[in-house]
């Protein structure tokens, strides 16, 4: 082996490579998965849901022919995520706009929202100031 390739770190989700994951079916998968997705995807997916999937097969096969993938937008941010979605870049809605999110193969298993915040932090104007920022405080 050489050093790169020594270098060069496997994930492992439950035991099983990313090219293991992608090549089993969805009730193989649904054994594997942690108990929260397996409990939400046994319900069945809902209609956004299996619409985000269509666009996600589709992207699929795109970049494994060696072609461009289809962009994403989704505000699905119950969607589980697949291995077939790792490397994939999918927009997801916060609640304003769509923020893109690079899926990786550590993501698998979790909801998309997971990765969106939908609040900012708050920055409040300092003290003593009456409420009012600091470009607005007199000189006086």
């Amino acid at each position: 082996m050489s050093e790169e390739e020594s270098k060069k770190r496997v994930y492992y989700y439950k035991g099983k490579t990313l090219e293991q994951l992608q090549a089993l079916t969805d009730e193989e998968l649904l054994k594997i998965i942690g108990a929260r997705a397996r409990r939400s995807l046994k319900r069945g997916l809902t209609k956004a849901q299996k619409d985000l999937m269509a666009k996600v097969n589709k992207s699929y096969e795109m970049v494994k022919n060696g072609k461009n993938q289809v962009k994403i937008k989704t505000q699905s941010r119950d969607a589980i995520i697949f291995p077939k979605m790792v490397g994939l870049k999918i927009e997801v809605h916060n609640g304003k706009i769509f923020e893109p999110v690079q899926i990786k193969q550590e993501m698998i298993g979790q909801y998309l929202g997971e990765f969106v915040l939908t609040r900012k932090k708050v920055a409040h104007a300092s003290s003593g100031s009456g409420g009012k920022g600091k470009e607005s405080v007199s000189l006086k």
